[in-house]
């Protein structure tokens, strides 16, 4: 099974963040691997860098939460943090989310340069374009 999955790398030292795809064995290699692991960065064609997962969304939207422990996508109470901004004081609402764990379902995924590598990452992947009057 092949899946394929768009990748948004954010860089902390300039303050940009770079999209791209990530398709084929790379991709299918990525599956079992959790928000806050560490991953090398030829998965995304930019060798001697380390990233970061910080998170990521499914095919319908509904974004990954890492105290979830399964890939799976579930109903939870919650009254604050992700996908969540109480208007009152000690207001919850059930929540659709999806577990912390990369699945096939999983369309995005959010990435942090941690380390490095020789090449910049300007010249292996285009950065995101800012949309105009936004």
């Amino acid at each position: 099974m092949l899946v394929e999955f768009k990748a948004n790398v954010s860089d902390p030292k300039n303050g940009k963040s770079y999209q791209t795809t990530i398709a084929g064995h790379h991709a299918n290699s990525l599956i079992g691997k959790k928000i806050g692991d560490q991953i090398d960065g030829i998965f995304l064609g930019l060798p001697g860098y380390k990233l970061l997962i910080t998170g990521g969304s499914d095919k319908d939207g509904f974004p990954m939460r890492k105290d979830m422990p399964s890939g799976r996508r579930s109903k939870v109470l919650i009254s604050k943090g992700l996908g969540f901004n109480a208007p009152r004081k000690g207001m919850r609402r059930r929540k659709s989310m999806r577990g912390s764990a990369i699945s096939p379902e999983t369309v995005q995924i959010n990435l942090k340069v941690t380390a490095h590598g020789a090449k910049q990452i300007s010249d292996v992947i285009k950065p995101k374009e800012k949309k105009e009057g936004a």
